[in-house]
């Protein structure tokens, strides 16, 4: 088994096609382990496969399902018929053999296999050593992304480190959720290492210094090491010069994409053959627009948005959400029976006009920004009894909605902040700021696939009371591995 097969370069090559950026190679043929692993080139188009896993360009990545469908703010949505093995996971009455368990196991356990293949090849390249440590970089820090995502929606799952050589490397058994964890902060830790703050002309979206400081910070806070998690920040705020973008809705523009915001974002680009565009958009459209209004959001969410006294809300709502009474995406009025509740998201999509194809978008998805980074410094702090200090960065992030009236053109009353609205969160004790940082986060990473593992985190009683509506039980925090790899792998008996 040490050929890699004919299809997983396939897969890579054809990841790495057509695209600008540094996803743009040329597709050259097909390779074994013979023939590839030879070049710097090669190792970059391996990387560029690696990559690919991270992205939306089909309906294989289902990270919104768990995200956003599983928590409190969505349901499924849709034709009520379709895929409706969704609806299972938003009631949690779902089987072994759901097809968004196996869609999502099978999609980022493919990501670790290129991870894998790529790190156990490359340090044998007789190339430029500084380059060859950066590749390896991203590929460890690709390698943590995706075991975090795995085990925050399965818990304990088989820990793979090496290319499937034998049945050994096929068949393993599962790790514990400590030791998962401890093999991304390794992954994280030595990735920091060797990459650089920033990137310039076409490998401008490849993992940075600040994205493993960043997703370092956010394992060790899922992990309650509240100082750790600060210590991380520090660096990745000493690493680059991350900001608040001006605007909110800065952040979900095709056309202010990589912007200083970002901190992890994933790149699509419409129009290219084959796709790289961003599916996302059909998921979510509505059914006029060839849409298929899934992951729709529900009253509970609309109302956690604040208000003034005199009816004014805040701006971040219908930057997030359609609604009665509002424009859509392409200044239309938004009709509420677009939706079995009445609402649709708009975090990712597009007007019509800037898309040749509904279902291949040109926008990005931004796993994480700066925003998210002063909430969980935040957070950090808070728990850290420094409670003052906290309210800090949960200001910046409130400061910044309410100067929408500053940035915001189409803003009623634009020029001027109305009274009262967000204002800054006073010091009030750590369990007082506990609540309001949290729901400061709701608000803020809406519709950006957190809630449900935000949930999770934060213990049994508030997890159990945003959704007891639904199947939900603690016990039940973590999804079934799927049929399939029960099927398949005799090492795992659950």
């Amino acid at each position: 088994m040490k050929n890699i097969t004919q299809l997983i370069f396939i897969f890579f090559l054809m990841a790495a096609s057509g695209c600008s950026n540094f996803l743009q190679e040329d597709l050259q043929g097909t390779f074994s382990s013979n023939t590839f692993w030879k070049t710097s080139d090669d190792a970059i188009v391996a990387l560029t496969g690696v990559y690919s896993q991270t992205a939306f360009v089909s309906t294989r990545n289902a990270l919104w399902v768990f995200g956003d469908v599983a928590s409190d703010d969505a349901i499924k949505g849709g034709a009520s018929g379709d895929i409706a093995d969704i609806s299972f996971i938003d009631n949690f009455s779902y089987s072994r053999n759901n097809t968004q368990l196996d869609v999502m196991w099978k999609h980022y356990y493919e990501g670790i296999s290129r991870a894998n293949y790529l790190l156990y090849y490359v340090p044998n390249i007789a190339m430029d050593e500084t380059l060859k440590k950066r590749i390896l970089a991203e590929a460890k820090f690709l390698r943590a992304y995706f075991y975090f995502t795995l085990v925050n929606v399965f818990g304990e799952i088989p820990l793979k480190l090496l290319p499937p050589f034998s049945i050994a490397e096929i068949n393993v058994p599962k790790s514990t959720v400590v030791v998962v964890y401890d093999q991304i902060k390794k992954d994280l830790t030595e990735a920091t290492t060797a990459l650089p703050n920033s990137y310039t002309g076409k490998d401008v979206g490849r993992v940075t210094l600040g994205a493993a400081w960043g997703l370092l910070a956010k394992v060790n806070l899922y992990n309650e090491k509240w100082s750790d998690a600060i210590a991380a920040i520090n660096s990745l705020e000493s690493a680059g010069s991350y900001s608040l973008a001006p605007l909110f809705t800065n952040n979900f523009s095709d056309s202010l994409k990589n912007n200083s915001e970002s901190v992890f974002e994933i790149q699509h680009l419409t129009n290219q053959q084959p796709g790289l565009g961003n599916f996302l958009n059909q998921y979510f459209s509505p059914a006029k627009d060839n849409g298929y209004y899934f992951d729709v959001p529900l009253q509970n969410f609309m109302n956690e948005f604040e208000q003034t006294n005199t009816g004014v809300v805040d701006p971040r709502l219908d930057y997030t959400i359609g609604r009665s009474g509002q424009k859509w995406i392409n200044g239309e009025n938004f009709d509420p029976t677009w939706s079995p509740t009445g609402f649709l998201q708009k975090k990712h999509i597009q007007p019509i006009r800037q898309l040749a194809i509904i279902g291949n978008g040109d926008l990005n998805y931004v796993y994480m920004r700066y925003a998210d980074i002063l909430l969980m410094k935040a957070e950090a702090l808070n728990e850290l009894n420094q409670t003052a200090a906290a309210m800090v960065p949960l200001n910046a992030v409130r400061k910044r909605a309410r100067e929408s009236y500053l940035q915001d053109k189409k803003l009623s009353g634009f020029g001027t902040i109305p009274a009262n609205l967000l204002p800054d969160v006073t010091d009030a004790g750590q369990a007082a700021n506990r609540l309001a940082i949290r729901h400061e986060r709701r608000v803020e990473l809406g519709f950006e696939f957190h809630r449900y593992f935000d949930l999770m985190r934060y213990g049994k009683s508030v997890a159990e009371a945003a959704l007891g509506s639904t199947g939900f039980t603690y016990s039940k925090r973590y999804f079934l591995i799927p049929q399939s790899e029960l099927d398949t792998n005799p090492q795992i008996t659950q």
